[in-house]
């Protein structure tokens, strides 16, 4: 089962990931909000529309802008709207 972890703590795990461009983007539903802190980075992809980052925190070790998302993804990635994505620190298992 996909999981995603930063400094030992499990951020998010689930089976029904959704594997974009080589990336697991996790359902809302399986993320431990908890661990996620609102960035203002923001990123356009041309066919996925616009992401929102956040900073993955545990026990005080920062992974900045570790976690993305695409609140309102365009029509032809609907299918990630609301799951997250991590990177920068963040390893994800599959």
């Amino acid at each position: 089962m996909p999981k995603a972890i930063f400094n030992g703590a499990v951020i998010a795990e689930s089976d029904a990931t959704v594997v974009v461009e080589g990336n697991h983007y996790f359902p809302p539903e399986s993320v431990k909000a908890e661990y996620l802190v609102d960035s203002p980075t923001t990123s356009v992809c041309p066919w996925k529309g616009n992401a929102q980052y956040k900073s993955v925190v545990v026990d005080g070790q920062q992974a900045a802008d570790g976690a993305w998302v695409y609140p309102q993804p365009k029509p032809e990635a609907s299918q990630i709207t609301g799951h997250f994505a991590f990177w920068n620190g963040v390893q994800v298992t599959d």
